[in-house]
C-alpha cells in the first residue's frame, strides 16, 4: 500500500498560474512546500510564468524547471492534475482526472458553470458559502478547502509607522463594484476626512488597467475632492512592500460583497491588526467576533460592472452582498475602541497556525 501510494505521489501533476494575482501569490505557496517535501510533479504552467514578486532560490528554479520538463516528457493523461483556475477555462484539462480549485464569488452558477465543475472529477472550493452554491446546482463533486498564511513572505514588523497615534485604516483589493471599493471609501471620509486623528491607506490599484484609468477611477471615488488623510497607494510590484504595507495600519476594512477568500484581510488578521469585516460569504472561514468586528449584510447587488461582470453571459452571473453605512460605521466605532484597548489583535494572531501551507497541501494530496 505504501509503495503504490508513493507512485501515485510522484506522478501527479499540477495545472498553475504563477503571476504576482491572488492565484499566482496561492500557487508559488502550494508550490514551494510541494518543493520542500522533496516531490517532483509534472508541472504546467497557466499564461507567461512571473516570478518578479517573489525572492526565489536557485534550487526552487532549477526544480520548477524540472517540473515543467517532466510534464513534457513524462507525463500520461491517466496521472491525476490539480488545477488552479477560474471555471470558465478548467473544462480544457492535461488529465482524465482533473481536481480543480477555483475562487468563485457570486450566489448562483449558470448551466455552463455546472457543466464545467460536472466534468472535473473533483472540484475545491474555498468557502461554505461557495460549497453551498455548487450544492444548491446539483453538483455533488465538490468540497471545501482552506487557503493558507504566507509565512514566509509575511511577518510582523515591530516598529513604529508615523511619529504620531493615527489610527490608520487598510484598505486592500484592487478596485471593483463586487469590492464595495466606492461606497467603502465614501462612507469612511464622509465620517472621518480631514481629521488628523485617523487616516485611510488604499492599497486598490488595478494592474488590469492602465495609470490613467487607475487615476481616473480615483477621480471618480472622490468626486473632485481632496482629504489629507486620504491616500491612494500605487502598484506594490514585491510582497515585502506589501507586506510593510500590512504591517503599517491598525485596522484592515473587509467590506467587499463577495469574495474568493480574502487573502490580504486575513494576512492583515493574522499579522495582529484588528479588522472590520462584514459576515458574509468567505469572511466567515476566517473572521469572527473575537478576532474581528463583525457587521451584518443588507440584501444584495446586481454583479454586473460593465468590465468583468456583465449580464446574459454564460459565466459569472449572480449577486454581491451589500451593506449599510451606518453599519459599516459603527464598525469603525468599535474597531477604533479595540485599538485604543490594545494595538495588537492577538486573537487575530491565531490565525498563522490554523491556516497553514502544510494543511491545505496535506489536503490536495489526499485527492490523489
Amino acid at each position: 500500500m505504501g509503495d503504490f501510494f508513493y507512485t501515485i505521489i510522484m506522478n501527479f501533476a499540477l495545472h498553475l498560474p504563477i503571476n504576482a494575482v491572488s492565484f499566482g501569490q496561492v500557487s508559488v505557496g502550494l508550490l514551494r512546500e510541494i518543493h520542500s517535501r522533496g516531490l517532483l510533479p509534472s508541472l504546467f504552467l497557466i499564461g507567461q510564468p512571473d516570478l518578479s514578486a517573489y525572492n526565489v532560490t536557485e534550487d526552487f528554479q532549477k526544480w520548477l524547471n524540472e517540473c515543467i520538463k517532466k510534464g513534457l516528457l513524462d507525463h500520461s493523461r491517466y496521472n491525476p492534475i490539480f488545477k488552479l483556475w477560474h471555471l470558465n477555462g478548467s473544462m480544457e484539462s492535461f488529465s482524465n482526472n482533473q481536481i480543480l480549485l477555483t475562487f468563485h464569488e457570486t450566489d448562483q452558477l449558470t448551466p455552463f458553470e455546472t457543466n464545467v465543475i460536472k466534468n472535473n472529477y473533483k472540484v475545491l472550493v474555498t468557502s461554505e458559502f461557495s460549497k453551498n452554491v455548487f450544492q444548491a446546482n446539483g453538483a455533488k463533486n465538490v468540497d471545501k478547502i482552506p487557503l493558507f498564511f504566507d509565512s514566509l513572505n509575511f511577518f510582523r514588523q515591530e516598529k513604529k509607522y508615523f511619529e504620531d497615534d493615527r489610527i490608520t485604516f487598510n484598505l486592500v483589493g484592487k478596485f471593483e463594484h463586487r469590492k464595495r471599493t466606492t461606497n467603502t471609501i465614501r462612507a469612511w471620509v464622509k465620517k472621518y476626512g480631514d481629521n488628523p486623528a485617523y487616516e485611510l491607506r488604499c492599497a486598490i490599484y488595478n494592474s488590469f488597467l492602465s495609470p490613467e484609468d487607475n487615476q481616473k477611477i480615483v477621480n471618480m471615488i472622490t468626486e473632485g475632492k481632496s482629504y489629507f488623510n486620504l491616500k491612494f497607494l500605487s502598484f506594490m510590484p514585491k510582497n515585502n512592500m506589501y507586506n510593510e504595507y500590512l504591517n503599517s495600519g491598525n485596522i484592515i476594512i473587509g467590506a467587499s460583497g463577495g469574495e474568493g477568500f480574502g487573502l490580504g484581510e486575513m494576512h492583515s488578521l493574522a499579522l495582529g491588526k484588528h479588522g472590520i469585516m462584514l459576515a458574509a460569504h468567505s469572511y466567515t472561514e476566517f473572521a469572527n467576533n473575537n478576532n474581528a468586528v463583525m457587521f451584518d449584510p443588507c440584501g444584495k447587488i446586481p454583479a454586473y460592472d460593465g468590465m468583468f461582470f456583465h449580464p446574459n453571459q454564460p459565466f459569472n452571473q449572480g449577486n454581491f452582498f451589500d451593506w449599510d453605512n451606518d453599519s459599516f460605521i459603527n464598525a469603525c466605532e468599535e474597531a477604533i475602541r479595540r485599538v485604543r484597548m490594545d494595538r495588537v489583535n492577538h486573537e487575530g494572531m491565531k490565525l498563522q497556525s490554523k491556516f497553514t501551507v502544510k494543511n491545505t497541501v496535506d489536503q490536495i494530496l489526499s485527492y490523489f
